[in-house]
């Protein structure tokens, strides 16, 4: 039998930087050793023809897998954050089993006759010394639940002349296991019947590891994915459910000539599928004051949101039972230092008294309130106060500002615009941008209309935060 023909030849590289080319290539090959294979046929039945056509098989077989993986390459996998990464190559293998051997065989049923090539011998990692396998004993080196496979090929291929096409797994005698593709064919005698079998092997280990990897890390993206949409559903719903209900302008106290108009809006990141734990709120307290509060807490998804549901939901009974800003921050920190899963954040409280027209507030490392009057604005100084959750027992200042009928106050979280933005490109951090819009503030009917202001000015470019701001128009 003639030996193995290696063809190690390199082939001419396509179109560069195309994978239309590298299809093309692949589809084109296909067809030229299709054409090998159809001549081959012609040639006559010698054992030299039956090689040839089963290495052609076994060519057109890895083309074709080569066309499916070069398709899915041009298609790309379905997006993700962070893209799953495949398992480095066995460490054992060789670079020869990495690229694949091929091996042939044939087993003559007249004479008992058994010829192995030498790249056989190598593939089961079988000295040439003990000899090729018998046909029967061949199954002792595969998997106990591949015997029943091979068993079925050399059947079919022995009794009804059947060709051998499959796959099995052999365990080596160096206990390291390979994967073989077997095709072969069976020779016939004058009289019909099987006077010997042969076939062509080649080690598939690599290939068939790599096809597992590409599958197992699609079926993980995918289940990332699915675990992302659902936590981002949860975190919405959550969200929906702990933000004020209100839509539009808010007024109270109603009957007071000094009410609040105020109005608020949340404005989700543009950069990132995951929600934050920014929140806004307003209501009226039962000694008619009002409360005013915006924050953030640190993180994404589901932790973050129940993080910011149970926040606010302590900051609301608080300042409901009659608690100032300052010492509401200090509880509020005490809170995020004793909780299942500590966390950071930042917020602002302020506290509104009507008859008097006097803004109460504490901060904990938030962006302090900007005030805006007769068509100009200003940051209030803000009193002394860390992050929530960073120092333990720490103290919370607070401040008062007296307000005018007319001025509009606006309370916003950090992530207006994209962390860094002001120093990689020079331009104005959120809080300048707000007071440019001073001139348009003043000219707003309503607190809605300023809302849509900032919308208009915030709402375009990207962010890799999500943001809440929240305006209050004092009336009179």
């Amino acid at each position: 039998m003639p030996s193995h023909l290696y063809a190690d030849r390199p082939a001419q590289s396509p179109e560069p930087g195309t994978l239309d080319a590298l299809i093309s290539l692949a589809r084109r090959l296909r067809g030229d050793v299709a054409a090998v294979r159809r001549d081959s046929t012609a040639d006559g039945d010698d054992a030299r023809g039956r090689w040839q056509r089963a290495l052609c098989d076994l060519a057109v077989h890895h083309l074709d897998d080569l066309g499916e993986q070069l398709g899915q390459l041009k298609e790309g996998p379905p997006p993700s954050p962070e893209p799953a990464g495949l398992p480095a190559a066995d460490p054992e293998t060789t670079p020869e089993e990495r690229r694949g051997r091929v091996g042939t065989a044939e087993w003559n049923l007249l004479t008992d006759e058994v010829t192995w090539s030498g790249e056989l011998f190598e593939i089961f990692g079988r000295p040439p010394a003990a000899g090729p396998l018998p046909l029967d004993e061949l199954g002792s080196t595969l998997f106990c639940e591949d015997r029943p496979l091979l068993t079925a090929m050399v059947t079919d291929c022995l009794v009804d002349g059947k060709p051998i096409d499959g796959e099995f797994r052999i365990v080596r005698a160096d206990g390291r296991v390979r994967t073989l593709h077997m095709r072969g064919e069976p020779v016939l005698d004058s009289d019909g019947c099987t006077a010997t079998m042969w076939a062509v092997l080649r080690d598939v280990s690599e290939l068939r590891r790599s096809r597992r990897a590409v599958r197992e890390s699609h079926d993980s993206l995918r289940r990332r994915q699915e675990v992302a949409r659902t936590e981002h559903r949860l975190a919405v719903e959550l969200q929906e459910a702990v933000l004020p209900p209100w839509r539009g302008s808010l007024r109270f106290p109603r009957e007071h000539p000094s009410c609040l108009d105020v109005a608020a809006h949340y404005l989700p990141a543009t950069t990132r599928a995951l929600m934050g734990g920014d929140w806004y709120d307003a209501l009226e307290l039962p000694d008619g004051r009002s409360l005013l509060t915006v924050g953030d807490l640190t993180g994404h998804g589901v932790s973050a949101t129940s993080g910011m549901a149970m926040v606010l939901g302590a900051l609301r009974g608080m300042a409901m039972a009659g608690i100032e800003p300052g010492p509401l921050m200090g509880w509020l920190n005490q809170l995020l230092e004793n909780s299942v899963r500590p966390a950071l954040g930042s917020a602002v409280c302020c506290r509104y008294e009507p008859a008097r027209r006097v803004l109460s507030w504490a901060q904990a490392g938030h962006p302090a309130p900007l005030l805006f009057r007769h068509g100009r604005g200003r940051a209030l100084r803000p009193p002394e106060g860390v992050l929530l959750g960073a120092t333990p027992g720490a103290v919370y200042g607070q401040a008062e500002e007296r307000l005018e009928p007319g001025d509009v106050l606006v309370l916003h979280t950090d992530g207006l615009t994209p962390r860094g933005a002001e120093f990689a490109g020079g331009g104005p951090d959120a809080a300048e941008r707000l007071l440019a819009l001073a001139p348009g503030f003043s000219a707003a009917p309503s607190a809605g209309e300023c809302v849509r202001l900032v919308t208009r000015e915030f709402g375009g470019g990207e962010r890799e935060d999500d943001a809440c701001v929240l305006v209050a128009r004092i009336g009179g």
